[in-house]
């Protein structure tokens, strides 16, 4: 695949003439599909094919026009211009509701069902099976254990609230609720974005069934290695306008990062997978110091260190604990076992409040529920934390927080019209911004980040990777957590592995490699080790991951 000198592709363009053609086979086409909002265009001349039975991904930074083109077919919008065929016949489907009776069905990122309902009154929300004029509660409730069945979840109490289940579940009862209509088209907007690896094969299982009983999938995720893992072929939207559309046996992972940024493939070999920085940090004395700390049963036996100017990762699957840890260091949970210490100094956290006072700061993986306030403006969002210094009387001083904003909205290139924007205007990655930003006012010298590059394009992923290490850079301390190994060895000092709620492994920059982190999720330590370990100085650090070896039988 080669590119041209504005960074585009001529192998792109070629395939971009197939998408504009009549390849046969397709249940969806849509061609040349405008929509502008107040006269900007958010969508130019777009186009989109899958083909029958078809696992088809669709990828862009944010922005470049993904959402709209979905809300397009799916009836949340209407097109100011093009054509839209499926099933061989023009539609314009004037709501969801429409589009699913039709057989295209949709989920959201964003779980859209109703948390004080039973499992199976969300999964069959709108189209509840009756007796004699009553819900047929007995069918209802049979029929969703089937569904979620097929998606691991046997054991789920159909009968309990959606809400008292983790949001994990509540992802994967969203996608069986879409699955189980009489879809021929199922679009997945970023299905896998609170889903652990079981759960991630699981759903790979399903689309792959899905695919074998005639049912095409649209699949949109920022996780590469997903789409190779589960697609056929990729569509590439950039700018508003589709840009490539190739099998997904023609292109390299590097190939399809520059065609989604513009840049020339050499650009990207050479800046490597993600924004950080070469070279490891020069550690200085112990910013935060937690030893043994436990919590419950999520947290039985974890230790960490992160001195100023370091980026320590913490790695793990999902449920061994990290950020549960987290959120203990961040006084967000008070710790029931193990020792804090604060520059050498023994401490407790009560609260938030007195983490913040210790200059910690935490940004939450979930940052729509932890994290921002959609309705409030960028500007509040930002100088939430930071109001009572702001604040004279109890009235803000305007003019300072205007300060403050604008020297960050600058320093940290957040993308918005003006601090009195929506921050839920905002895409992904510029909420995460506002929320570094927020943590960043405070003056910190330590900042956790839990999954801080989560849900946002490659381009404001390589932004804010490069960030976090210009902090590092300066003398911060940060406690990244990540599931993505590529996040961990290219940007941590040294990795802190957790499993089952404990600290399983420690690896210095030298030790770091993806095989070694997965080895020590795997294998983690006997338990006469961790018995063992159990009698050993409090400042002992943890052993080091064992090689990888053959599982038990």
């Amino acid at each position: 695949m080669t590119t041209d000198g504005d960074g585009g592709s001529q192998t792109s363009e070629l395939r971009r003439e197939e998408v504009d053609g009549d390849r046969g086979g397709s249940l969806l086409r849509m061609r040349g599909i405008d929509k502008s909002f107040g006269g900007v265009p958010a969508v130019r001349d777009a186009s989109l094919e899958v083909g029958r039975t078809e696992v088809h991904a669709l990828v862009g930074q944010n922005g470049a026009g993904k959402s709209t083109l979905i809300k397009i077919l799916t009836g949340v919008y209407r097109r100011d211009a093009g054509e839209i065929e499926f099933d061989g016949q023009p539609v314009e489907f004037s709501s969801t509701q429409q589009a699913q009776t039709s057989g295209v069905s949709t989920i959201y990122q964003e779980i859209n069902l109703v948390a004080m309902r039973s499992v199976s009154e969300n999964v069959f929300l709108g189209r509840e099976p009756r007796r004699l004029g009553a819900l047929d509660w007995r069918q209802m409730n049979a029929e969703t254990h089937k569904i979620l069945g097929r998606f691991g979840l046997e054991d789920v109490d159909v009968t309990r609230p959606l809400g008292s289940l983790n949001v994990a579940v509540q992802q994967m009862v969203a996608i069986a609720r879409a699955v189980s209509y009489d879809a021929r088209l199922v679009i997945m907007d970023e299905p896998t974005s609170s889903l652990d690896e079981r759960e991630v094969a699981t759903l790979f299982d399903v689309i792959r069934a899905l695919k074998a009983s005639g049912v095409s999938t649209i699949f949109v995720s920022h996780r590469l290695d997903e789409l190779y893992a589960v697609c056929d072929r990729v569509t590439v939207m950039r700018d508003g306008q589709t840009v490539a559309d190739l099998p997904m046996s023609e292109v390299t992972k590097l190939e399809l990062v520059a065609v989604m940024l513009g840049k020339e493939l050499g650009e990207v070999r050479r800046s490597g997978a993600t924004g950080f920085g070469e070279g490891a940090h020069e550690a200085r004395d112990a910013v935060l110091e937690g030893q043994r700390l436990a919590r419950g049963k999520m947290l039985r036996d974890a230790s960490v260190r992160v001195g100023g100017g370091e980026i320590v990762g913490l790695a793990g699957l999902l449920g061994a604990g990290r950020t549960e840890l987290a959120r203990v260091l961040a006084g967000a949970d008070e710790r029931e076992g193990g020792e804090l210490r604060v520059a050498g100094e023994p401490t407790d956290f009560s609260s938030p409040a007195d983490a913040i006072k210790a200059r910690i700061g935490y940004l939450s993986e979930d940052r729509k529920t932890f994290g921002i306030v959609p309705e409030m403006s960028v500007r509040d969002n930002l100088t939430l934390a930071l109001l009572p210094a702001l604040s004279r009387r109890g009235i803000v001083v305007r003019q300072d927080q205007e300060r403050v904003v604008n020297r960050f909205i600058e320093r940290l290139g957040i993308k918005t019209s003006g601090p009195d924007q929506p921050i839920r205007e905002l895409s992904g990655g510029n909420q995460q911004k506002v929320l570094i930003a927020r943590a960043l006012a405070l003056e910190p010298r330590l900042l956790i980040l839990d999954e801080p590059t989560r849900g946002v394009d490659v381009g404001a992923k390589g932004e804010i990777q490069g960030l976090i290490n210009e902090l590092a850079d300066d003398g911060l301390g940060v406690l990244m957590i990540s599931s993505e190994l590529e996040e961990i060895t290219e940007g941590a000092n040294r990795v802190v592995v957790m499993r089952d709620g404990r600290t399983v492994a420690e690896l210095p920059r030298a030790d770091v490699s993806q095989e070694a982190i997965m080895a020590a999720m795997a294998h983690g330590h006997e338990d006469e080790e961790l018995d063992g370990a159990a009698t050993a100085g409090a400042n002992e650090a943890p052993p080091k991951a064992p090689e990888p070896r053959e599982r038990d039988g």
